[in-house]
């Protein structure tokens, strides 16, 4: 139990910006963070990058932390999990190559047409509302998680998933009526 007593007031002097503190729960959970990392990227040298991260989100997102969701433990192994796994996602997006992903509206690529312009996905898409429609082509056409559109759009998380649902309902509506035309036309 005084093991417990010492976290709390560790995460409440955290909380309170004591630079101690963080240095305290470096040295006793850096290393276990560092295990999840690694095992997650596969990578020794941007798992210590990526370590090195979390550490500042962890400062400065104490804040945030409540322990009526679960431990402080937990809640910093979610951190450095999320980090990596967009890491991750970072990494696969520059190997695929920025002019891939940064087009998303160019369907054609090398001789190949996608699936989408074949069923009028694209001329629906375009309908939409210019904000909605960017929201859209981030997670549906590059494939960007809603935070990492918010972050990329630099517009705040509720608003990507507000337009997000404004968009698919309406692309609902849309799509069902053209993918009915589509199948009639194709029998």
């Amino acid at each position: 139990m005084s093991v417990k007593v010492n976290i709390e007031n560790l995460v409440q002097d955290l909380q309170n910006g004591e630079e101690q503190a963080l240095a305290t729960i470096y040295d006793m959970y850096s290393d276990a963070l560092y295990g999840l990392i690694l095992k997650i990227v596969k990578d020794d040298g941007l798992a210590q990058d990526i370590l090195q991260d979390c550490f500042v989100k962890i400062w400065q997102k104490a804040q945030t932390y409540d322990a009526s969701k679960g431990s402080f433990f937990t809640w910093m192994l979610n951190v450095c999990r999320n980090k990596s796994i967009d890491e991750l996602r970072k990494v696969d997006r520059h190997r695929k190559g920025k002019d891939e992903i940064g087009h998303a509206t160019d369907y054609k690529k090398q001789g190949i047409e996608r699936n989408i312009d074949t069923i009028g996905l694209k001329d629906i898409v375009d309908e939409l509302p210019d904000d909605q429609k960017l929201i859209v082509e981030y997670l549906y056409f590059k494939g960007y998680t809603q935070q990492e559109t918010s972050d990329e759009l630099n517009i705040p998380l509720g608003t990507v998933k507000s337009r997000s649902r404004m968009a698919i309902k309406a692309l609902k509506d849309s799509f069902v009526i053209v993918l009915l035309i589509w199948i009639q036309k194709n029998i």
